[in-house]
């Protein structure tokens, strides 16, 4: 499977609710360096594990919708923007944020991603 068709299946899976996610895509030696409003993270395997029991925790469903998808090698970028539809609220999906991110694959699993994210919503500046 080419390094595009193994994030494809990915983002395309359903990562709410699966529970076997990281297993079947992660590599054991991942690492995940994320940029995001809340400042830097680094995850790796177990960190990804446990990002992914809140996200089952707070959301019946994600969809990505894709702009930006380019593979060279075992590296894959991609664009894409993600919708949720929250436990609270499952009948209203709406854009949570906006994401670019660079993956290499190894051993056909994902194995370091370089990502940055952006809430959809802007936060309001008082300025005195």
């Amino acid at each position: 499977m080419s390094a595009k068709s193994l994030l494809e299946n990915f983002y395309n899976s359903d990562i709410a609710n699966n529970e076997a996610l990281v297993n079947d895509f992660f590599h054991k030696d991942c690492e995940l360096h994320w940029n995001s409003s809340n400042g830097f993270t680094l995850l790796k395997y177990d960190d990804v594990i446990a990002f992914f029991e809140g996200v089952r925790s707070s959301y019946n469903s994600l969809r990505f919708s894709h702009t930006h998808l380019l593979e060279s090698g075992n590296y894959v970028t991609i664009r894409h923007h993600v919708y949720v539809q929250t436990i609270e609220q499952p009948n209203n999906e709406v854009l949570l944020a906006h994401f670019i991110a660079l993956w290499e694959v190894k051993d056909n699993k994902l194995y370091r991603c370089y990502e940055l994210s952006q809430l959809a919503y802007e936060k309001t500046i008082n300025s005195y």
